[in-house]
Protein backbone atom coordinates (compact mmCIF):
# COMPACT_ATOMS: atom_id res chain seq x y z
CA UNK A 1 0.00 0.00 0.00
CA UNK A 2 2.78 2.47 1.12
CA UNK A 3 4.62 1.76 -2.27
CA UNK A 4 1.43 2.55 -4.47
CA UNK A 5 1.11 5.42 -2.47
CA UNK A 6 4.41 6.39 -3.35
CA UNK A 7 4.17 5.68 -7.17
CA UNK A 8 0.70 7.52 -6.73
CA UNK A 9 1.93 10.56 -5.56
CA UNK A 10 5.76 10.16 -7.94
CA UNK A 11 2.25 10.33 -10.84
CA UNK A 12 0.65 13.41 -9.71
CA UNK A 13 4.11 14.89 -9.55
CA UNK A 14 4.74 14.31 -13.01
CA UNK A 15 1.38 15.47 -14.01
CA UNK A 16 1.62 18.72 -12.52
CA UNK A 17 5.01 19.54 -14.19
CA UNK A 18 3.71 18.36 -17.38
CA UNK A 19 0.55 20.85 -16.96
CA UNK A 20 2.79 23.56 -15.53
CA UNK A 21 5.07 23.49 -18.93
CA UNK A 22 2.07 23.16 -21.25
CA UNK A 23 -0.32 26.13 -19.40
CA UNK A 24 1.16 27.59 -16.15
CA UNK A 25 -0.30 27.96 -13.04
CA UNK A 26 -3.85 27.90 -15.22
CA UNK A 27 -3.42 24.80 -16.04
CA UNK A 28 -2.69 22.99 -12.64
CA UNK A 29 -5.87 22.18 -11.66
CA UNK A 30 -7.09 18.95 -9.39
CA UNK A 31 -9.26 18.04 -12.17
CA UNK A 32 -6.78 18.06 -15.06
CA UNK A 33 -4.45 16.39 -12.01
CA UNK A 34 -6.92 13.48 -12.13
CA UNK A 35 -7.71 13.39 -15.66
CA UNK A 36 -3.90 12.73 -16.04
CA UNK A 37 -2.86 10.50 -13.81
CA UNK A 38 -6.60 8.39 -13.97
CA UNK A 39 -7.82 9.68 -9.96
CA UNK A 40 -11.00 10.62 -9.10
CA UNK A 41 -10.83 13.96 -8.13
CA UNK A 42 -11.01 13.09 -4.65
CA UNK A 43 -8.09 10.85 -4.71
CA UNK A 44 -6.04 13.74 -5.80
CA UNK A 45 -7.31 15.49 -2.32
CA UNK A 46 -6.32 12.29 -0.42
CA UNK A 47 -2.16 13.53 -1.66
CA UNK A 48 -2.72 17.13 -1.32
CA UNK A 49 -4.69 19.55 -0.09
CA UNK A 50 -3.98 22.35 -2.51
CA UNK A 51 -2.07 23.46 -5.82
CA UNK A 52 0.41 25.38 -3.35
CA UNK A 53 0.90 21.97 -1.43
CA UNK A 54 1.96 20.41 -5.03
CA UNK A 55 4.30 22.93 -5.83
CA UNK A 56 5.36 23.21 -3.21
CA UNK A 57 6.84 19.45 -3.12
CA UNK A 58 7.67 20.13 -6.16
CA UNK A 59 10.11 22.33 -5.33
CA UNK A 60 11.36 20.23 -2.46
CA UNK A 61 11.98 17.15 -4.80
CA UNK A 62 12.92 19.08 -8.27
CA UNK A 63 14.76 22.19 -6.72
CA UNK A 64 18.27 20.25 -5.59
CA UNK A 65 18.63 18.47 -9.05
CA UNK A 66 18.20 21.79 -10.60
CA UNK A 67 21.01 23.60 -8.48
CA UNK A 68 23.12 20.10 -8.82
CA UNK A 69 23.20 20.78 -12.48
CA UNK A 70 23.64 24.70 -12.08
CA UNK A 71 26.57 23.29 -9.76
CA UNK A 72 27.90 20.59 -11.90
CA UNK A 73 28.38 23.20 -14.46
CA UNK A 74 30.49 25.73 -12.65
CA UNK A 75 32.58 23.14 -11.24
CA UNK A 76 33.73 22.38 -14.92
CA UNK A 77 34.75 25.82 -15.26
CA UNK A 78 38.56 27.04 -14.35
CA UNK A 79 38.29 30.58 -13.86
CA UNK A 80 36.08 32.72 -11.48
CA UNK A 81 34.14 34.52 -14.33
CA UNK A 82 33.77 31.49 -16.24
CA UNK A 83 31.63 30.34 -12.95
CA UNK A 84 29.60 33.21 -12.82
CA UNK A 85 28.97 32.85 -16.32
CA UNK A 86 27.99 28.94 -16.11
CA UNK A 87 26.01 30.29 -13.02
CA UNK A 88 24.18 32.88 -15.20
CA UNK A 89 23.67 30.69 -18.44
CA UNK A 90 22.98 27.64 -16.57
CA UNK A 91 20.08 29.25 -15.02
CA UNK A 92 18.82 30.06 -18.21
CA UNK A 93 19.46 27.27 -20.03
CA UNK A 94 16.62 25.92 -17.23
CA UNK A 95 13.94 28.26 -18.26
CA UNK A 96 12.47 25.78 -20.35
CA UNK A 97 13.04 22.93 -18.33
CA UNK A 98 9.86 21.87 -16.61
CA UNK A 99 11.18 21.26 -13.15
CA UNK A 100 12.06 25.31 -13.66
CA UNK A 101 7.98 25.89 -14.41
CA UNK A 102 7.71 25.01 -10.45
CA UNK A 103 9.90 27.08 -9.12
CA UNK A 104 8.61 29.72 -10.98
CA UNK A 105 5.23 29.13 -10.03
CA UNK A 106 5.93 29.82 -6.03
CA UNK A 107 5.64 33.41 -6.85
CA UNK A 108 2.23 33.18 -7.73
CA UNK A 109 0.88 31.33 -4.95
CA UNK A 110 0.03 32.20 -1.33
CA UNK A 111 1.84 30.08 0.51
CA UNK A 112 2.33 29.49 4.51
CA UNK A 113 5.21 31.05 6.53
CA UNK A 114 7.06 27.98 7.03
CA UNK A 115 6.69 26.74 3.35
CA UNK A 116 8.39 29.86 2.63
CA UNK A 117 10.70 29.40 4.59
CA UNK A 118 11.70 26.45 3.08
CA UNK A 119 12.00 27.79 -0.33
CA UNK A 120 13.88 30.94 0.54
CA UNK A 121 16.58 28.26 2.35
CA UNK A 122 16.74 26.56 -0.91
CA UNK A 123 17.20 29.65 -2.62
CA UNK A 124 19.80 30.82 -0.51
CA UNK A 125 21.94 27.12 -1.00
CA UNK A 126 21.46 28.56 -4.68
CA UNK A 127 22.82 31.94 -4.15
CA UNK A 128 25.84 30.64 -1.93
CA UNK A 129 27.44 28.40 -5.08
CA UNK A 130 27.87 31.40 -6.74
CA UNK A 131 29.92 33.46 -3.62
CA UNK A 132 32.80 31.92 -3.93
CA UNK A 133 33.61 33.04 -7.42
CA UNK A 134 32.38 36.26 -6.80
CA UNK A 135 34.98 36.64 -3.67
CA UNK A 136 37.46 35.26 -6.36
CA UNK A 137 36.58 37.99 -8.51
CA UNK A 138 37.26 40.84 -5.71
CA UNK A 139 33.62 41.44 -4.99
CA UNK A 140 33.89 43.32 -1.34
CA UNK A 141 30.81 41.91 -0.71
CA UNK A 142 30.25 38.86 -2.81
CA UNK A 143 27.05 37.92 -0.57
CA UNK A 144 25.17 40.69 -1.13
CA UNK A 145 26.80 40.73 -4.87
CA UNK A 146 25.40 37.65 -4.96
CA UNK A 147 21.95 38.17 -4.13
CA UNK A 148 22.22 40.84 -6.23
CA UNK A 149 22.88 38.75 -9.26
CA UNK A 150 20.49 36.11 -8.73
CA UNK A 151 18.11 39.12 -8.75
CA UNK A 152 19.08 39.90 -12.06
CA UNK A 153 19.15 36.43 -13.35
CA UNK A 154 15.42 36.00 -12.18
CA UNK A 155 14.76 38.67 -14.24
CA UNK A 156 16.27 37.75 -17.54
CA UNK A 157 14.60 34.31 -16.74
CA UNK A 158 11.18 36.06 -16.48
CA UNK A 159 12.36 38.15 -19.69
CA UNK A 160 13.06 34.73 -21.77
CA UNK A 161 9.94 32.91 -20.27
CA UNK A 162 7.94 35.59 -22.64
CA UNK A 163 10.49 36.07 -25.33
CA UNK A 164 10.51 34.20 -28.82
CA UNK A 165 12.70 31.16 -28.86
CA UNK A 166 15.66 32.93 -31.47
CA UNK A 167 15.92 35.75 -28.34
CA UNK A 168 17.69 33.12 -25.75
CA UNK A 169 20.96 33.76 -26.61
CA UNK A 170 20.90 37.59 -26.95
CA UNK A 171 18.78 37.58 -23.28
CA UNK A 172 21.93 35.03 -21.78
CA UNK A 173 24.68 37.34 -23.65
CA UNK A 174 23.23 40.08 -22.42
CA UNK A 175 22.82 39.11 -19.01
CA UNK A 176 26.36 37.45 -18.36
CA UNK A 177 27.62 41.04 -19.36
CA UNK A 178 25.86 42.57 -17.05
CA UNK A 179 26.41 39.52 -14.55
CA UNK A 180 30.33 40.68 -15.42
CA UNK A 181 31.14 44.49 -16.23
CA UNK A 182 27.61 46.05 -15.19
CA UNK A 183 25.97 48.84 -16.62
CA UNK A 184 29.23 50.99 -16.44
CA UNK A 185 30.59 49.03 -19.38
CA UNK A 186 27.53 48.98 -21.48
CA UNK A 187 26.89 52.91 -21.21
CA UNK A 188 30.26 53.46 -21.94
CA UNK A 189 30.56 51.03 -24.92
CA UNK A 190 27.28 52.65 -26.38
CA UNK A 191 28.36 56.40 -25.32
CA UNK A 192 31.92 55.28 -27.86
CA UNK A 193 29.75 54.00 -30.31
CA UNK A 194 28.15 56.58 -30.62
CA UNK A 195 31.09 59.11 -30.15
CA UNK A 196 32.63 57.27 -33.19
CA UNK A 197 30.30 57.30 -35.78
CA UNK A 198 30.12 61.05 -36.58
CA UNK A 199 33.94 60.93 -36.89
CA UNK A 200 33.49 58.05 -39.25
CA UNK A 201 31.26 59.82 -41.14
CA UNK A 202 33.32 63.30 -41.39
CA UNK A 203 36.82 61.13 -42.06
Amino acid sequence: MAEHRQLQRAALLDAARSLLTEGGMDALTFPALAARTGLARSSVYEYFGSRAAVVEELCAVDFPLWAAEIEAGMAACESPAARVEAYVRGQLALAGDPRHRAVTAISMLELDEAARERIRASHAELVSLVVRALRDLGHAQPRLAAALLQGVVEAAVRQAEHAPADDAGTIADATVAFALHGLVTEVATATAAEAAAPAAETA
